[in-house]
C-alpha cells in the first residue's frame, strides 16, 4: 500500500507539472503579440512596449516560466510562485489582482454546480442502473437503455437550451415563473434561490451524464451477479432488494467510483458550457472571457485548477480501491 501511495504521488506532480509546462506552451503560441491585445485599441508602439515590458513579455520564454513556476510576481517585497507558500497563479494582466483571488471568486458557483449534478446523478444512476440489472432484456431494461442512448446523443448545449426554452420561457409565457432564466445566488444569501437557479442547470448535466452511468452501473452489477457470494446470499434469503443494493452494488462500486471521480474533476475545472448558456459567472465562464483577452495567467491559472482537481480526485479513487481491494 505504501509503495502504491508513493507511486501515485509522484506521478501525480509529474502530472501537474507537464500540465504547467504544456499551458504555458500553449499560450506562447497562442498569443505571439499579448501586449497588444492588453493596449488600448488605438495606443502607440512605445504605449505596446511599456506593456510589454512591465509585464516581462519581452524575456525569453524560459525566464518567464522560471518567474512563474519559481519566482513569482513580487507581492510587497516576497517572491512567490507555484513552489512558494502559499503558491501564486501569478497576475491578471486585465484585472491587475491574483489570480488565485479571481478563481476563488468564482469557484463557488462552480462548485455548487458540480457537486448538486454529481449527487443527482449518482443516485438516480444507481437506482435505474441496478433496477436494470435485476431483470435484463425485461421492459424496464428496455426503457432506460433507450432512454441512455438517447440522451448520450444529444449535446449538452442542446438540453441547455432546450430546458430554457421548455422549463423557462414556455412556463414563463403561461405565466409560471418557477425557474429563473439564469445567473447564480450564493448559498449563503439565500437557499432556496441558490436552488432554483442551479436546478436547470443541474438538470442539464444530469442528462447528460445519466446515460452513460446507468449503464456503467448496470454492466458492474450484472459481472456480479452470477458470482459465489451473490448466490449465497440468495439461498441464505436475503431480499432480491438486499441482493442488489447490499452486496451486488458494493462489489460493483469500483469502476462507479473511477468514472464519478473523473467526470466531477472535469465539471469543476469548468462547466464552460453549462455556466455560458445558464450566465453562471463560475470557473469556466473566466478561462473563456480570460481566452479571448489574452489574459494567459488566467488561462494558465484555470487550466492548472482543472488539473489538479483531476489528479487528487483520481489519486483519491486509486487509493480508496486500492484499499478496498487490499492492495
Amino acid at each position: 500500500m505504501t509503495r502504491t501511495l508513493l507511486w501515485r504521488s509522484g506521478r501525480m506532480v509529474l502530472t501537474v507539472f507537464a500540465v504547467v509546462l504544456v499551458t504555458f506552451g500553449l499560450t506562447k503560441v497562442a498569443y505571439q503579440n499579448p501586449a497588444r491585445m492588453l493596449a488600448p485599441e488605438n495606443a502607440s508602439q512605445q504605449t505596446v512596449d511599456a506593456i510589454a515590458n512591465s509585464l516581462r513579455l519581452n524575456d525569453p520564454w524560459f525566464v518567464q516560466l522560471w518567474h512563474y513556476v519559481v519566482r513569482g510576481p513580487e507581492i510587497k517585497g516576497t517572491p512567490t510562485g507555484l513552489l512558494n507558500w502559499p503558491p501564486s497563479l501569478g497576475y491578471s494582466y486585465r484585472e491587475q489582482r491574483p489570480v488565485t483571488d479571481l478563481i476563488l471568486e468564482k469557484i463557488p458557483a462552480t462548485l455548487s454546480l458540480a457537486v448538486g449534478a454529481l449527487v443527482f446523478w449518482i443516485a438516480l444512476s444507481i437506482l435505474l442502473g441496478v433496477y436494470a440489472a435485476r431483470k435484463p432484456g425485461g421492459v424496464f431494461d428496455a426503457v432506460t437503455s433507450a432512454v441512455s442512448y438517447v440522451a448520450l446523443s444529444i449535446p449538452t448545449f442542446v438540453t441547455g437550451v432546450i430546458l430554457l426554452f421548455v422549463l423557462y420561457y414556455q412556463l414563463s409565457l403561461a405565466g409560471l415563473k418557477w425557474f429563473p432564466s439564469g445567473g447564480y445566488v450564493a448559498l449563503t444569501a439565500s437557499p432556496t434561490e441558490w436552488a432554483r437557479h442551479l436546478v436547470l442547470p443541474w438538470l442539464t448535466l444530469v442528462l447528460a451524464q445519466l446515460g452513460l452511468f446507468q449503464r456503467v452501473v448496470r454492466a458492474s452489477v450484472l459481472e456480479v451477479a452470477n458470482k459465489d457470494f451473490i448466490r449465497t446470499a440468495r439461498a441464505k434469503g436475503v431480499a432480491p432488494h438486499g441482493v442488489y443494493f447490499n452486496h451486488a452494488l458494493s462489489a460493483a462500486l469500483n469502476p462507479i467510483l473511477t468514472l464519478g471521480a473523473i467526470e466531477f474533476a472535469s465539471i469543476l475545472g469548468g462547466a464552460i458550457i453549462t455556466e455560458q448558456i445558464f450566465g453562471l459567472d463560475g470557473v469556466g465562464r473566466l478561462a473563456v472571457s480570460a481566452a479571448n483577452n489574452g489574459d494567459a495567467p488566467v488561462v494558465i491559472g484555470c487550466t492548472l485548477l482543472g488539473a489538479v482537481i483531476f489528479v487528487v480526485s483520481t489519486f483519491v479513487i486509486d487509493v480508496i480501491t486500492a484499499a478496498r481491494s487490499g492492495k
